[in-house]
């Protein structure tokens, strides 16, 4: 049974938010059960503060616990006083009030729990022909069972849904793979998204990838619903309610009304001003992810953040080693860069966008350009351009549709493609 709220031209009210949660919470059956709710860390727009308070107004004395997992795939762990920012509460020593409020610790071993394989033939049924592994799924022990038992009665996956550069859409079942998983699962994912590449994933809703890990999914056991958002901006819009597949699915089809801009023609240059809430490149790397398909051949996106200084803070010494390629690239290489992580080749790649490489020689099909605090030596080491950020004034870059330049003020979330794509 799937309880919405939506509004394609306006924003939900706080007012409009607690009616469907109280009248949809209750038919859930979640007295008495233990709840986890797993929910995006700061690279996500999601109104995780209005949630929080209300989940705690409206199942607090019911439940058994209301704890909170972060799913933060392979980012950096939050501290007490980002985690306090996020849900607009005071979090202390990991705990909100009789909340527990957890890290997805993606680099620990003993976080995981052997969930199964999915063996070779599956996935070379799943991903179309592209790869032929066997590929374990170990999650997040809170997830799935320890010893036989699982630790919470149930999952309640709650986060947006934006249009997606590895499945097509973000929010749903993406939140156990990769956002709990182990680097295995989450390596095969991005890197079959690397094949299929960004410009022909992103912005659509059934695509390999999101199969994979929706097969990856089917191996948690614990019962799960789904609290799908989708926000414009920053405005909450949409609220759906239900089970994971159908509450995805609804909040698809407005974030694809909402969330995608479609162009008549490719723009030349793009100016991607890029929010504080991305603060490396590996997250910042939206912008570039959310323009390729409207940039022209030959064309140039600009990724305009002078508060970024770092490439990745996870990953950052491996992009320094290899650097930012086309898919081809690497794969006409490969025994030289299998042995390295297939999600951070993926990142690769992704930012680098669509090309090619023949007789030794890359041809990416456009120009990725920095503006941000990484110094010029280092952009051009990994393969990107340079531009100094003390001389871009994004407003000379406004109202220039007319000449192929496009601002976009605020860069990561908005998908922007041609008409035909």
């Amino acid at each position: 049974m799937l309880a919405t709220r939506a509004h394609p031209t306006e924003a939900l009210t706080e007012a409009e938010v607690r009616e469907v949660l109280a009248e949809a919470l209750p038919r859930a059956g979640l007295a008495g059960r233990s709840v986890l709710v797993i929910i995006p860390d700061a690279t996500r727009t999601a109104p995780v503060a209005l949630l929080f308070r209300l989940f705690r107004e409206l199942l607090g004395d019911q439940v058994g616990a209301l704890d909170y997992l972060v799913a933060l795939g392979t980012h950096q762990p939050m501290g007490d006083e980002a985690l306090s920012r996020l849900l607009g509460e005071p979090v202390r020593d990991g705990r909100a009030g009789v909340s527990r409020v957890l890290n997805h610790r993606w680099d620990r071993a003993e976080t995981f729990v052997d969930c199964g394989v999915l063996p070779a033939r599956e996935i070379e049924e799943l991903s179309e022909g592209r790869l032929s592994l066997d590929v374990p799924v170990r999650l997040n022990r809170l997830v799935g069972e320890a010893g036989g038992r699982a630790q919470y009665d149930l999952l309640l996956i709650c986060g947006p849904v934006f249009p997606h550069e590895v499945a097509g859409f973000s929010g749903g079942n993406k939140y156990l793979v990769p956002g709990v998983a182990a680097p295995e699962i989450i390596d095969a994912t991005h890197w079959l998204g690397a094949l299929l590449t960004s410009r022909h994933t992103i912005g659509v809703a059934d695509t390999p990838v999101r199969r994979m890990i929706d097969r990856a999914a089917s191996f948690v056991t614990t019962p799960r619903l789904c609290l799908a958002t989708v926000m414009h901006g920053k405005a909450l819009h949409g609220l759906f309610f239900g089970s994971m597949e159908e509450a995805w699915r609804a909040a698809t089809e407005l974030s694809a009304q909402l969330d995608i801009v479609t162009v008549e023609r490719p723009f030349e240059r793009v100016l991607s001003v890029m929010p504080a809430m991305y603060d490396d490149l590996w997250t910042a790397a939206k912008g570039m992810y959310k323009l390729e398909p409207a940039i022209a051949d030959g064309g140039e996106v600009v990724i305009y953040a002078p508060h970024i200084s770092e490439v990745s803070y996870t990953h950052g010494r491996q992009i320094d080693e290899i650097g930012y390629h086309v898919r081809d690239y690497f794969l006409a290489q490969w025994e030289r860069f299998r042995h390295l992580p297939w999600g951070v080749l993926a990142h690769s790649t992704h930012l680098r966008g669509d090309g090619s490489y023949r007789d030794g020689v890359e041809r990416p099909r456009i120009r990725v350009t920095l503006a941000t605090g990484i110094p010029r030596e280092r952009c051009e080491r990994i393969g990107l351009g340079y531009l100094d950020p003390a001389t871009v004034d994004p407003e000379a870059w406004a109202n220039r549709d007319d000449d192929g330049v496009l601002l976009v003020r605020r860069a990561g979330e908005m998908l922007y493609r041609m008409k035909e794509e």
